[in-house]
């Protein structure tokens, strides 16, 4: 291996272990620093529990409307001219550039006691939700994108010269291609939805045990200084995410099969 290749990937993994590998290491050592048996009692705390089935039910139901939206979205985008098509297409990334506490007080402020348009919903698991709904909005919209765009139409065109009807053809052609991009983008938003706080944390409540998600139990153990139990549910969600990841990772890979 020449020295410069070998040179640039040491640097590379010195600085991934410096930024990630070196704290989430940290984070598991600490979680069990008090032993396993303390570990168990942390992640098995009934009101960790309750924010860790929330936190899931939610992320998944989010993933469910964003497949269906997402990929609604993406299409209008690629196959419709519309006035102001542009803008709405900046729009959609809005939610990657606004900080999320600052999203957060945006939905407290329409959906909230005070709410412009008389829909309160604040300190409700629907808050919750919307609340994921919008910070998840672009994943799946920018993973599909592309793919419409890239999208041969001429196997469009022959199906319809042989008498297939719309469904049809985005049923056998269409989305058979956008599998792997929707499945990506959904995980990535499932994966932002479950580690998600800032949006949540003024416009959920923070109720145990009814609309505290595990990021915000995870902050309020800090605040009480049970570092340990914090990092112990900070684990479980590391290891969810990492499972993610490698689904994702799994999904790239059939992908580039499918494609060939």
């Amino acid at each position: 291996m020449p020295s410069g290749q070998l040179f640039t990937r040491g640097l590379a993994v010195a600085w991934l272990s410096v930024i990630v590998l070196i704290p989430l290491a940290a984070v598991v050592a600490r979680s069990t620093e008090d032993g396993l048996g303390a570990f168990w009692t942390s992640v098995t705390n009934p009101q960790a529990v309750a924010a860790l089935k929330l936190t899931l039910l939610v992320s998944v139901v989010v993933v469910l409307v964003n497949a269906v939206t997402g990929t609604l979205i993406a299409w209008v985008l690629v196959r419709d001219d519309f006035r102001g098509k542009s803008v709405v297409n900046s729009i959609i990334d809005l939610p990657f550039a606004l900080p999320t506490i600052v999203a957060g007080l945006t939905l407290l402020a329409l959906y909230g006691s005070k709410s412009p348009v008389g829909i309160n919903v604040a300190y409700t698991q629907v808050a919750v939700l919307l609340a994921l709904l919008f910070v998840t909005l672009p994943f799946v919209v920018r993973a599909v994108q592309p793919v419409l765009l890239e999208l041969d139409r001429d196997m469009e065109e022959a199906a319809a010269s042989l008498g297939a009807g719309g469904l049809t053809t985005f049923r056998r052609i269409i989305f058979p291609n956008l599998v792997p991009a929707l499945l990506a983008g959904t995980a990535l938003g499932f994966a932002r939805s479950v580690g998600e706080f800032g949006s949540i944390v003024l416009i959920s409540g923070n109720i145990p045990f009814d609309t505290e998600v595990a990021s915000v139990f995870i902050f309020g153990q800090i605040e009480t200084d049970n570092v340990t139990g914090a990092a112990a549910v900070s684990v479980v969600l590391l290891a969810i995410s990492v499972l993610l990841l490698t689904g994702i990772a799994a999904l790239g890979r059939w992908g580039a099969k499918h494609e060939r």
